[in-house]
C-alpha cells in the first residue's frame, strides 16, 4: 500500500475526492490516499508542497503558478476545475459600503500572503483601475478569521468563493456587493517534483480514478441534496453552482499556460515567467 498525502480546501469542489476515498477506489489500487483539509487555502498549500507536508494539492491556478515561478519545486499535472472561480466581494452586513467604488483604498482581509484572496484583490483592483500599490491587507487565515476582521472593523472587505460564503450572507453576517470571476480555470492538481519523479505511475492512477468520478459527478443521484446538507447550502444555490461548475480531465495546454502567465504578469501578480516544460508535466 502506497501512502500518498493530498491537500485541498474543505469546499464542495472537492467532494469527488472524498467519494472516491469512501468508496475504496484508491485502496483497491493499493493507494492509501490521505486527504487533509486546508481551510487556510492556497498560500498554505504552496508552503506544504515546499515543505513536503503534502505530495499533491488541489490548488488555485493563479496561486501555484505564482509560487512555481518563485521556486516551488512542483509540477502541474492536470486542470481539476475548468470553469472560473466566482469570487464574491463581501463586506460586513452592517457596514456603510454599498458599491465597489466605496472599497477603493480600503483594507482587504486575506487568508495569507500569496493566497487566492490576496491575488484576486489585485485582479479586482486592476479591473477597477485602482493602483495595486495602494492595496492594504489584513491576514485572517480562515473564513472565521474574516468574519471577526470585518465584524470588528480590522478589515473592510473579503473576497472568497461566492457559494461557500453564501451562508454567511444568508445569516446577515456578510453582505455581497459584487462578484469577480477568475479569468482562468479555477483549480489545478499540483505534485511535488520529488514525489512525481519517484511515483509517476501512482500519480497516473490517482488522476485516472478521480477523472472517472468527476466526468459524471453531476449525474450522481441526489448529489445536489448531498452537497446541500454537507456544506449547509440552500438547494437552489447548489443547483446554480452545479450549473456553473465544469470539472476537467485534461492538462493545461502550452497556449493556455502562456495566456494565464501573461495575464498574471500584466496584473503584476508575477514578476517573472516560468517555462512551460518546467512547470507542466503531461501524464
Amino acid at each position: 500500500m502506497k501512502t500518498v498525502k493530498i491537500a485541498g480546501v474543505p469546499e464542495h469542489f472537492n467532494l469527488p475526492w472524498h467519494l472516491c476515498i469512501e468508496n475504496g477506489e484508491f485502496e483497491a489500487e493499493n493507494i492509501d490516499l490521505q486527504w487533509r483539509n486546508v481551510p487556510e487555502g492556497t498560500g498554505k498549500m504552496c508552503q506544504m508542497l515546499r515543505d513536503g507536508e503534502t505530495d499533491l494539492a488541489v490548488i488555485l491556478t493563479e496561486g501555484i503558478l505564482k509560487d512555481i515561478a518563485a521556486g516551488n519545486p512542483s509540477k502541474i499535472v492536470q486542470i481539476y476545475v475548468q470553469s472560473p472561480l466566482i469570487w464574491g466581494i463581501h463586506v460586513a452586513a452592517k457596514s456603510d459600503f454599498q458599491t465597489l467604488k466605496d472599497l477603493k483604498n480600503k483594507k482587504a482581509a486575506i487568508s495569507r500572503v500569496g493566497s487566492g484572496s490576496q491575488l484576486m484583490a489585485y485582479v479586482n483592483a486592476s479591473e477597477q483601475g485602482w493602483q495595486p500599490d495602494d492595496l492594504e491587507f489584513e491576514i485572517v487565515n480562515t473564513i472565521d478569521g474574516a468574519v471577526d476582521a470585518l465584524t470588528n472593523q480590522k478589515a473592510d472587505y473579503f473576497m472568497w468563493e461566492r457559494f461557500m460564503t453564501k451562508p454567511l450572507v444568508d445569516q446577515g453576517i456578510f453582505r455581497r456587493i459584487d462578484d469577480c470571476p477568475t479569468p482562468w480555470p479555477s483549480f489545478i492538481i499540483a505534485v511535488r517534483d520529488e514525489f512525481l519523479k519517484k511515483n509517476p505511475k501512482v500519480v497516473e492512477k490517482i488522476l485516472d480514478i478521480i477523472n472517472k468520478t468527476t466526468v459524471d459527478f453531476k449525474e450522481i443521484p441526489e448529489i445536489d441534496k448531498k452537497l446541500s446538507k454537507l456544506f449547509n447550502q440552500k438547494a437552489s444555490d447548489i443547483k446554480e453552482w452545479l450549473k456553473l461548475t465544469q470539472w476537467s480531465q485534461k492538462n493545461l495546454t502550452e497556449k493556455s499556460f502562456n495566456k494565464i502567465q501573461n495575464q498574471l504578469f500584466d496584473l503584476g501578480i508575477i514578476d517573472k515567467k516560468s517555462i512551460f516544460v518546467e512547470t507542466v508535466k503531461a501524464m
